[in-house]
């Protein structure tokens, strides 16, 4: 396949139908072999993210991890990336958006997230992601089907059609369960958030902790019909 050239739909369903009885560290070393020089895992330092974190750095460690910096994570979040970038002895690449928080607000108003919080994440989150993928042939991320009902198809290969590469979600097909067993057996550091009802974690000022019984994702954008931010489809 060329640089940015879409792989064939039949080759790409043969590809996931072989992986997905494959387990995640076969995935990512199928990623790896197929796209090493052009492949990036994301993560914004959910449970997901850690275990792919430790497993990739296991297989390829010079692969490299970008974290999309909104400016308004919170701090837990950035005191995992630091943990984590010790624990590894890695730098994450960090994609910031081009609007600073004043030059959004000077743009749209004082706290988009509150009015137009798809605005909001399309500046400090798409857009950046986007830009970043432009530079890559694969990249590889969280996602499982028992996130949401939005994700349940989800395939470990697939094209992703709105940012024009090959995806990877190694972890397709794991239950919640499984991604704490990994993070337990292999003592990787995690965002304490998910030990205080935070299940899904984005920006501060848009997530809440849920209660016991609740979707995992209802503590994100409460208030509003918005499950994505807008980077999987």
């Amino acid at each position: 396949m060329s640089n940015r050239q879409k792989m064939a739909d039949e080759e790409l369903q043969e590809w996931a139908r072989r992986l997905e009885a494959q387990a995640p560290q076969d995935v990512l070393v199928n990623a790896v072999e197929n796209y090493a020089a052009s492949l990036i895992l994301a993560a914004s330092f959910g449970a997901e993210d850690v275990v792919l974190i430790d497993m990739l750095h296991k297989l390829a460690p010079t692969i490299p991890v970008f974290y999309l910096d909104t400016n308004i994570h919170f701090a837990e979040t950035y005191d995992t990336r630091d943990k984590l970038q010790v624990r590894y002895g890695t730098t994450f690449i960090q994609v910031q958006p081009q609007l600073s928080l004043a030059e959004q607000a000077e743009k749209h108003g004082e706290k988009l997230w509150e009015r137009e919080p798809n605005l909001c994440c399309e500046i400090r989150k798409v857009e950046p992601l986007k830009r970043v993928l432009s530079n890559y042939q694969a990249w590889i991320t969280g996602i499982r089907r028992e996130q949401s009902p939005t994700r349940a198809n989800t395939k470990k290969v697939e094209w992703d059609e709105k940012f024009n590469l090959v995806k990877f979600n190694p972890l397709a097909d794991w239950t919640e369960a499984q991604v704490w067993e990994y993070i337990h057996a292999h003592d990787v550091p995690y965002n304490p958030l998910h030990d205080r009802n935070y299940p899904s974690i984005g920006c501060r000022v848009c997530t809440r902790a849920v209660l016991p019984g609740q979707d995992p994702r209802s503590g994100r954008w409460a208030g509003f019909e918005k499950t994505e931010c807008g980077l999987h489809k």
